[in-house]
């Protein structure tokens, strides 16, 4: 009696042990960990802050890093139409879900409409358990309802204009508006959608839409003091991983398989190269430094592009970097030192109150804080966070700034200015502002050998749009002063 007692009391033990390892494998599960991830976000952080302390907190293999990745950034970038879904699906609309829930079935949804390498019954599954972990095992039901739903109607539908076949068949219903019929069914504000109608038409945004939800690709700039881009192709071979040179960029490769710890990849540590988007390498050619000369970078940090600048010029002259922060200021000071750039000199303060400069630039760089909606695929909730109040804002900060690093020139001397967005009150209408109050500055197209040559506009400046070049959006203005 008493053996069968004991068998039965250590058959119990095992079970609670069982469904404790159990909790703990879904607690530390990729999904639990996006929605921590997703929970902190909603609550106010950046995403690849809020991701990058999920992943240092926990022990996440490189394969589940790939799927929590995906997972958050994916649920954010694509939040409005997941929302839609939610609304159209459900009893209640997507605001009036609890939070938690409704970003449970954000993840949920995000599996079944954008990724088909998971298995319908794997996404519906896991999706019920993690409402049931999270506190809703009252309301598993009505998830599994939802979810089985959605992959009931999706076989039934079909795209219904140009925009749709861009995007996965399903059962979306969009409204008959233009605007707001690209807003839903690419996951974008209003505004938005709008600035690139005007400027594109609908065929090119819905293109644009479309390519900023996709994931980024990394561009690393290659150092030519150190080495050449024949020696780090052949490294980064060795390592397993593919690159591709870029025709117009020729200190450019990308990465054509994912790399892991981009600090462990060969050449790293000895200063051979630095990440850096393609279209921000064209920036440092537009400026086109030459040896011995004085060039300030008004908005430095984190330094690419003052780096590139020190390349350009075979490290000879002077480079002054600006930035008004000072542990911003320290990434450019890390990032000299690992390339092993002498000519590059920092100086904490805000460029438009920094008096030293007066005439004292060969060239002046002003890559100017902007919205960044060239860069929306880099960042995952930026286009959420942005505003046209914010727009205007950065719009006056832009022209303030503008005005002082112009004082900086010395006469016939070159001003680049620069910004990674897609927005004309932070471009053109800049421009043609500061034109029409400085009628004796003039707009200088970059050399006809100049890698920046290519990307040149009928009315002067240059322009990268990422669903033509596939780069980042960007905008450079080259102004010589009298």
């Amino acid at each position: 009696m008493d053996g069968t007692k004991n068998k039965a009391a250590k058959l119990a033990i095992l079970r609670k042990l069982r469904f404790a390892f159990t909790l703990f494998l879904v607690s530390l599960s990729p999904r639990q960990l996006a929605l921590q991830t997703l929970r902190a976000v909603q609550h106010g952080a950046f995403a690849d802050v809020a991701l990058d302390q999920v992943i240092r907190q926990q022990a996440v293999s490189a394969l589940d890093k790939r799927l929590l990745t995906e997972l958050v950034y994916g649920s954010i970038r694509r939040q409005r139409t997941l929302d839609g879904l939610i609304d159209q699906l459900g009893k209640k609309k997507s605001h009036q879900q609890p939070p938690d829930l409704r970003l449970i079935l954000h993840l949920g949804l995000y599996q079944l409409r954008y990724l088909s390498q998971i298995p319908v019954s794997a996404a519906v599954n896991t999706t019920v358990e993690l409402a049931k972990q999270n506190g809703f095992t009252n309301l598993a039901g009505v998830v599994n309802g939802m979810l089985r739903q959605y992959v009931r109607l999706t076989s039934a539908s079909m795209p219904t204009d140009v925009a749709a076949e861009l995007e996965p068949i399903s059962p979306l219903i969009l409204p008959p508006e233009l605007q707001p019929r690209l807003g839903l069914l690419h996951s974008y504000p209003d505004w938005i959608v709008a600035n690139w109608l005007d400027q594109l038409g609908e065929v090119e945004t819905a293109q644009l839409c479309h390519w900023m939800n996709q994931p980024p690709t990394i561009d690393i700039r290659v150092n030519p003091l150190r080495t050449t881009l024949e020696q780090v192709e052949i490294a980064f071979h060795a390592a397993g991983v593919t690159t591709q040179r870029l025709p117009a960029l020729p200190q450019a490769l990308r990465l054509l398989t994912s790399p892991g710890n981009i600090q462990a990849l060969p050449g790293f540590q000895e200063g051979w190269w630095v990440v850096q988007d393609g279209s921000a390498q064209l920036v440092s050619y537009c400026v086109d430094p030459q040896p011995g000369e004085t060039v300030i970078d008004a908005c430095a940090a984190p330094g690419g592009k003052t780096t590139h600048l020190a390349e350009l010029m075979a490290d000879q002259g002077v480079v002054w970097a600006c930035d008004k922060t000072a542990s911003r200021l320290q990434k450019v000071a890390q990032n000299r030192d690992r390339l092993q750039l002498q000519s590059i000199r920092t100086v904490t303060g805000d460029s438009r109150t920094l008096t030293q400069f007066h005439e004292q630039g060969d060239r002046v760089l002003l890559d100017a804080p902007c919205s960044g909606l060239g860069t929306l695929h880099r960042h995952a909730d930026a286009r959420w966070r942005q505003t046209p109040d914010s727009v205007a804002q950065l719009a006056q900060l832009q022209t303030e700034l503008l005005e002082a690093v112009a004082t900086w020139v010395k006469p016939q001397g070159i001003l680049v200015y620069a910004t990674c967005t897609l927005h004309p009150a932070e471009n053109e209408q800049q421009i043609d502002r500061f034109l029409q109050t400085h009628p004796d500055w003039q707009l200088l197209p970059p050399e006809p050998d100049s890698p920046a040559a290519s990307f040149v506009t009928t009315s002067g400046w240059c322009k990268v749009v990422p669903h033509q070049h596939h780069m980042d959006g960007f905008f450079m203005a080259r102004l010589q002063k009298p």
